[in-house]
């Protein structure tokens, strides 16, 4: 990448068909949780603005794709069904032939709606 892509549609415009494969696949699970998240880059990484928030984002690597909940939380109360993935606090990594199912997916982002939720209303 040469430029510093300024929507998700630039970010993934510069990968090689198989991990933009792997990433249109989590936008569109993403997608479908929260359709009127705004679509943003953040931290040099697509990710999707929820409420003022960022809620989660995803990006690719040299050898892999990955999906970032933005919460070490969220990733370790369902470390049982991340068991199959890479993860480390925030970040579910994976190869993209090896895609994360879109119900697995679609559970992380309900889970962190519900973790910025119980945020917001402990500033309330």
């Amino acid at each position: 990448m040469n430029s510093k892509p300024k929507t998700i549609d630039e970010y993934l415009a510069a990968l090689g068909s198989d991990k933009r494969a792997a990433l249109e696949k989590l936008r569109r699970a993403i997608r479908s949780v929260v359709p009127k998240a705004e679509e943003c880059i953040s931290y040099g990484l697509p990710a999707f603005r929820f409420e003022g928030r960022i809620l989660v984002g995803f990006g690719a690597a040299q050898n892999h794709v990955a999906f970032y909940p933005m919460s070490s939380a969220t990733v370790k109360a369902h470390k049982d069904e991340l068991k199959n993935y890479e993860t480390s606090p925030g970040t579910i990594r994976f190869h993209p032939d090896n895609s994360m199912p879109a119900a697995l997916v679609r559970k992380l982002v309900k889970a962190r709606i519900e973790e910025n939720a119980q945020r917001n209303a402990k500033r309330h």
